[in-house]
């Protein structure tokens, strides 16, 4: 037999398996096997025409000692505003954290001072046919940076308008420089959010807090940005772009990240699996799956070896 035959027999074999296997699970799971399928080959089409809209870049940078990484929009001329080429690049980096097993936190920056003006209108305006599909793929990206199992925080400086107001609800947290302005100003642009912020802000804030953050469309101070709950943490007020970042730094080590990369990948996931669903009985048992896999293991053993529990 040729080898290119037994490769094409290999493939099919694979392939017949996994049908199997779904099959077994009754309709309901082939049904959810074939939505995921079509889902992913449309985001794989968008993603093909969204790297036609070059500008910018979206960079990584992933310390193994601490755990921390850092995801950088880079486009400083443009008040780092998004183009399509930099949601291709979010997506493929969120891929590589998604796998990162020695991450412990993630925190998203803009280049030179502002975090995210929003879309790039350069590319706004050549893809005015195109909103529902952009629409479909950031929406994927930013629930999967959502629940990335890593601490993720937002460090707003500058300006955040707009898409960069929706991008910083991805997160879990947001850190705000003292003098930065946060807005959801889609309206003023004749738009609603279309990133999945309204979503997330109903869950952060509840109703009439994103009803009056969305209508109004007001440009908020961090101090205002706090009394709404949407900011975590004010930073002090700085001359430097990098004690800021710093300080950033040294609040989600602190808070977030002082433990096992698994243990807090775990309970970060486990956080998101009982976010998402609405069986009380079900997610109960996922607390159970994650509590079990740590008990009487190495980490436990050294922390009662070290008596940490009252220190």
């Amino acid at each position: 037999m040729l080898p290119i035959q037994k490769f094409i027999i290999t493939i099919m074999h694979l392939i017949s398996t996994l049908f199997y296997k779904v099959l077994e699970k009754g309709p309901k799971s082939l049904v959810a096997f074939a939505s995921t399928f079509s889902r992913q080959a449309k985001l794989k089409a968008i993603s093909k025409e969204l790297e036609k809209f070059e500008g910018g870049s979206v960079d990584l940078e992933m310390d193994e000692e601490t755990g921390i990484a850092v995801m950088t929009l880079n486009n400083p001329s443009k008040l780092n505003s998004i183009s399509g080429k930099m949601m291709v690049d979010m997506a493929s980096k969120i891929s590589i954290l998604e796998n990162w097993s020695g991450g412990k936190g993630l925190i998203l920056i803009g280049k030179e001072g502002s975090f995210c003006s929003g879309g790039d209108l350069t590319f706004v305006r050549k893809a005015l046919h195109f909103g529902s599909e952009m629409a479909m793929f950031q929406q994927d990206t930013l629930t999967r940076l959502l629940n990335l199992p890593l601490i993720s925080v937002a460090l707003l400086q500058g300006h955040t308008l707009g898409g960069g107001a929706e991008l910083s609800t991805a997160c879990d947290f947001r850190v705000m420089s003292s003098n930065a302005k946060l807005g959801f100003v889609q309206m003023k642009m004749g738009l609603t959010t279309g990133w999945g912020a309204t979503t997330r802000l109903v869950q952060l804030l509840g109703r009439q807090k994103s009803l009056h953050l969305l209508m109004t469309a007001k440009v908020l101070t961090a101090k205002e940005a706090e009394d709404y709950c949407l900011v975590d943490h004010i930073l002090q007020p700085s001359t430097s772009l990098e004690e800021e970042f710093a300080e950033c730094r040294r609040w989600l080590l602190t808070n977030f990240c002082q433990h096992d990369p698994d243990l807090t990948q775990s309970l970060k996931s486990s956080v998101v699996f009982c976010d998402a669903s609405k069986d009380f009985n079900v997610t109960l048992e996922e607390e159970r799956k994650v509590f079990a896999k740590f008990w009487g293991g190495p980490v436990q053993k050294s922390a009662l070896a070290a008596n940490k529990k009252h220190r």
